[in-house]
């Protein structure tokens, strides 16, 4: 029986990744840790305040894990959120886990906390380059209603791993910020087809932003995650260095492009309409030899 990831809250997705019962949550909601800013707004707080970090095991490898809860400020991150996150990679540089796993849900940055939240974001990225620099395999997984963006796109971009279903979504701003700076002919959120193609999974599959696609279910993202345990890309300079490179170029090849369609098309897919129609299967077969290209 398949459980969706997308429907899933943070809670459920941790508990279906992680083998049954070894997960053990640090920080839980019995603490109280809640955000000391959004009181004084009157704002409601979570006592887990939208982030769950904690230890457990994948197929019997230690592994910790972090969920933010889209249904909570839209997975947003503030002081205590991102300082959630941060300890979560210090802990691991100290004792060494298997890896660390980063179920990603999150518009970015809360607006009610934003230098906190700001600079939280940027502790979190280094934290997170210093936990790869270390051998730590990271292992971002999205795949929700919110999706990834601001900040949290930013860090999973420094992720060794990204696994992506056709539903979740990754981008810098979202399509709503995009229409609001620069008007409806920029971007308009309001056309579904449009965002899922310009920030969904498959597009950033067939561009390389992340390495497997699966399908919406639970477990599927858990063997994902353990296959990129198998196959983990080390942090180095020459690494880094490529990626740049491969940025670069990219830039350059398509930065004229108005639309995804407009880049597949570029890539030379021969009918690049009937990419988004294509299930998994299919769609991992028609993209990866221009995947291969990039």
């Amino acid at each position: 029986m398949k459980h969706s990831f997308y429907e899933a809250n943070a809670r459920q997705r941790v508990a279906g990744l992680l083998d049954a019962g070894s997960f053990r949550e640090l920080l839980p909601p019995a603490e109280r840790a809640t955000s000391p800013h959004l009181p004084l707004l009157d704002t409601p707080v979570a006592f887990d305040d939208g982030a769950i970090v904690g230890v457990g095991t994948l197929d019997g490898r230690t592994v910790f894990v972090a969920a933010q809860e889209g249904g909570f400020m839209g997975g947003a991150v503030g002081e205590v959120h991102g300082a959630k996150l941060t300890g979560l990679f210090e802990r691991a540089i100290d004792q060494r886990p298997d890896a660390v796993l980063l179920v990603l849900e999150s518009g970015g940055v809360r607006l009610h906390e934003a230098n906190a939240g700001l600079i939280a974001v940027s502790e979190t990225m280094r934290a997170l380059l210093d936990a790869r620099a270390a051998g730590i395999p990271v292992v971002g997984l999205i795949g929700s209603s919110v999706g990834c963006f601001g900040g949290m796109g930013l860090i999973a971009a420094c992720c060794d791993t990204l696994v992506m279903s056709e539903e979740g979504r990754l981008g810098m701003s979202g399509p709503e910020v995009i229409e609001t700076a620069h008007g409806v002919e920029e971007f308009d959120s309001r056309d579904r087809a449009l965002v899922w193609r310009t920030t969904g999974g498959k597009h950033r599959y067939l561009t390389g932003d992340a390495q497997a696609i699966v399908e919406d279910d639970i477990d599927a993202f858990r063997r994902a995650a353990l296959a990129a345990l198998d196959h983990h890309r080390a942090l180095t300079l020459d690494g880094l260095l490529a990626e740049q490179a491969a940025l670069t170029a990219r830039l350059q090849a398509f930065g004229q492009q108005r639309d995804a369609l407009d880049i597949w098309r570029a890539l030379g897919v021969a009918a690049p309409e009937a990419i988004p129609l294509l299930e998994r299967d299919a769609f991992v077969a028609a993209a990866d030899p221009y995947r291969r290209a990039l």
